[in-house]
């Protein structure tokens, strides 16, 4: 059966058989895929919030672009790779450095570097997916997808250990519904551990003081506010490092995406750039924050097998509506910590564990040399977070694992294969 918006529903549109997924063409009933729409909006939005809060950014303005932009992206992308596109952590360093020049030039930074990424896009789909499978084979996206959850373990650990007894009840909550519940109830773990975890807190007085008042005094309504960009060199040299991580997270959601779906999406890498460019462009030419495809949805997707880009448009358009309710931000901002502890040790341990599965799936073989040794260097870069700084530019593990084995395996493997054991071998998983 198929809707009119081009979706077909799987099976009764209510259940989903044992190890079936629902497809990225494919919804269930509009109920649960509001319901799971929803999801990715909680998955999404504290991290989304996050950014433009640390860097200055309009905390609406950058909402209403992360929507905008998620509709853009599943447009150039047909529907073919779901994704929500939120604020990227790593515009955070460059905003901030910049952030004494104000936002016109903060946000001309972000619209420049949106640009770049829009032309490496075109780039690498004119070169077809022989670039992606030449620079990137599964030795090397296991570990970048691995790498980019895993390198978010602290954040959620910290968290985690702010408020414990918080934190245990949601993660509790969100393991039993996923393991003893059925239906909706395991598909909406997530939701359902945030919920009954807030809950917990305000019942035992655990929420941050003056939340009450801070719900009160958010208006119903509000306009997001628009700044015109203003282009500093300086400014745009400190972001445009940013690009490294922009292409590591997009490429590593698609192969996670294949991954989970069985689907070969490489075809659809270039596109993925270029319409994180546009988004990112965009919300640089109106005061927003850069955009980057989320590693908290992947978790969500992974923990409810549901792939249906039908939840994604809503989670999209409730995003855009909820950027002119300002209330609803600032009741989500009252979200403790420690209930973001609990879902996050369980949405960033499931990206972590997909690059592990992207090993298994494809038979990398770790008695090679070249591929132990590069995924070794670059998970420890990444889950140490390894931070250095390149002519004034702090780059992070996310940077660093990423490029580091993109550049390296290549090398590692042609010493192999020509002066090492691998010379004349017919392996190379």
């Amino acid at each position: 059966m198929t809707n009119s918006f081009g979706w077909t529903v799987h099976g009764d549109g209510k259940k989903i058989a044992p190890g079936a997924v629902v497809a990225p063409e494919e919804r269930l009933s509009w109920g649960r895929t509001i319901g799971i729409g929803m999801q990715h909006v909680v998955a999404m939005f504290g991290a989304t919030l996050l950014v433009p809060t640390l860097t200055g950014f309009p905390v609406n303005t950058t909402l209403l672009f992360s929507g905008v932009g998620t509709m853009i992206f599943l447009l150039l992308t047909r529907n073919r790779l779901p994704s929500y596109l939120g604020s990227s952590f790593a515009f955070i360093a460059p905003l901030t450095a910049s952030q004494s020049q104000g936002i016109g030039v903060q946000a001309g930074s972000v619209l420049v570097t949106g640009l770049a990424l829009v032309l490496i896009g075109f780039a690498v789909q004119a070169a077809g997916r022989k670039v992606i499978d030449a620079v990137m084979p599964p030795a090397v996206t296991g570990a970048i997808v691995a790498l980019i959850g895993l390198n978010l373990a602290p954040t959620a650990a910290t968290s985690y250990q702010s408020q414990p007894l918080v934190a245990t009840v949601t993660l509790l909550t969100i393991i039993l519904a996923t393991v003893a519940g059925r239906g909706m109830v395991s598909r909406l773990s997530i939701l359902i551990g945030v919920v009954v975890g807030w809950v917990f807190a305000a019942v035992t007085g655990n929420l941050a003081e003056g939340t009450k008042e801070a719900i009160d005094a958010a208006p119903w309504i509000g306009l997001p506010q628009f700044h015109t960009p203003e282009f500093e060199l300086s400014a745009i040299a400190i972001a445009l490092p940013v690009l490294v991580v922009l292409i590591a997270e997009n490429v590593g959601h698609v192969k996670a995406v294949s991954e989970m779906t069985g689907r070969d999406l490489d075809d659809v890498a270039g596109t993925a750039l270029i319409a994180d460019g546009v988004a990112t462009s965009l919300a640089g030419g109106f005061g927003g924050s850069g955009t980057t495809t989320y590693a908290e949805n992947i978790g969500v997707m992974a923990a409810t097998r549901v792939y249906s880009t039908a939840a994604y448009w809503v989670a999209a358009l409730t995003a855009v509506a909820l950027a002119f309710v300002p209330k609803f931000g600032a009741l989500i901002f009252t979200i403790p910590t420690g209930v973001l502890g609990g879902a996050t040790l369980v949405l960033y341990g499931l990206i972590g564990m997909l690059g592990v599965r992207i090993w298994q799936d494809n038979k990398v073989n770790f008695n090679n040399p070249v591929n132990l040794t590069a995924a070794a260097i670059a998970l420890v870069a990444g889950i140490g977070n390894l931070t250095l700084s390149v002519f004034g530019v702090s780059l992070e593990g996310i940077a660093w694992g990423s490029v580091g084995i993109i550049v390296a395996y290549p090398v590692m493997k042609y010493l192999y294969d020509t002066f090492g054991e691998g010379k004349g071998a017919k392996y190379y998983h």
